[in-house]
């Protein structure tokens, strides 16, 4: 288990912001090596580890690694940079925070500044700050400085830093979707090689919050028969949270498996089976129309994929202090490592 715990820690401490993934996939490779028979990175960025690949029967695991970040816009002669989200921020939550650049020469530190609050005007207070409000601060007397080390373009991300809290929790940014990754992975090392039957394709996508591109590469080239994404959703078992329109999803509760448009029937059925059979926990999730995960992307893959999403509650989405439980996450890979051993060539969910 400590090595697993190791894994997903050296993967929140891996910058990797949309479009910057070439250094978290590295670390995807190197774990991914001790347990799969296969491993291919394609020109996007996808990582796919897999297991007995020349089966009839394909199946697909699919968590993204990209993180939301910062990229450089604009330096302005006193050596201050303004940047644009890579994702989706909410930007009160910047205020304040450090944030490393990820520049040509090597991290370049900084903090994200404001106007104190002391000299806001009374309208500004009441302003809810837009990202354009906001700048980095990296110490450089000017422009000319802050260009020997920054160009337009670099990424920047907050502190990767990996905090485990009591119950089995973890507060970390990016659990949006390392954990996805992390479940992926451990899945597919958790399979027990005699029962399996089938070939199980875990893939690390990159792009996930710039619009499901690698999930949308990554299924074309697998071409699975059925497609599982893993990611996130939102816990809702914290103050302010409004559970008639949000659903009730806890912490420590199990994996959410969703139901609805975005899924094969089938399949949401037969996972459910699987959890019940082997007593694994879960929970349920409402989507009521197209999911914004890989799923989307995945369940209409080339001629169509027999879809399920899995999700780990998060709580505090897309915010530095995202947190997540172990036990979701054990219990996720757990899920659908049973899942596979229970496929065999003859697994199909077309409707009759």
């Amino acid at each position: 288990m400590e090595k697993t715990k190791e894994f997903f820690k050296r993967l929140i401490e891996t910058p990797s912001p949309s479009g910057y993934e070439e250094k978290i996939q590295r670390v995807v490779r190197e774990y991914a090596a001790d347990f799969a028979d296969s491993i291919t990175t394609d020109v996007h960025g996808n990582v796919v580890a897999a297991r007995n690949p020349d089966a009839p029967i394909r199946v697909m695991f699919a968590g993204h690694c990209d993180q939301i970040g910062l990229t450089v816009n604009y330096i302005d002669s006193d050596g201050f940079v303004y940047v644009l989200p890579l994702g989706g921020w909410d930007p009160q939550t910047l205020v304040g925070v450090r944030v490393t650049f990820w520049g040509r020469k090597g991290p370049v530190e900084g903090v994200i500044g404001r106007k104190a609050i002391h000299l806001l005007t009374e309208d500004e207070r009441k302003r809810v700050p837009k990202v354009t409000d906001l700048w980095v601060d990296i110490g450089a007397k000017d422009k000319e400085e802050a260009e020997s080390v920054l160009r337009v373009g670099d990424c920047g991300t907050i502190p990767l830093d990996c905090r485990e809290l009591m119950n089995n929790r973890v507060a970390a940014p990016a659990t949006d979707d390392k954990a996805g990754v992390w479940v992926a992975m451990e899945a597919l090392r958790r399979i027990d090689g005699s029962k399996l039957k089938v070939g199980v394709f875990a893939v690390s996508t990159v792009q996930e919050e710039v619009g499901l591109r690698g999930a949308r590469t990554s299924a074309y080239g697998v071409d699975p028969h059925i497609g599982i994404a893993i990611d996130v959703t939102h816990a809702t078992d914290c103050p302010n949270v409004d559970k008639k329109i949000c659903g009730d999803v806890k912490l420590g509760g199990g994996p959410a498996v969703g139901k609805g448009p975005n899924m094969n029937m089938r399949l949401v059925d037969a996972l459910l089976d699987v959890a019940e059979a082997n007593e694994i926990p879960y929970q349920l999730c409402a989507e009521n129309r197209i999911t914004g995960t890989d799923a989307a992307a995945i369940q209409v893959s080339r001629a169509g994929v027999a879809t399920a999403l899995i999700s780990i509650p998060n709580r505090y989405m897309h915010t530095p202090v995202e947190m997540v439980s172990w036990d979701d996450m054990n219990a996720a890979a757990d899920l659908l490592a049973r899942y596979c051993e229970s496929l065999d060539e003859n697994a199909s969910y077309i409707p009759e």
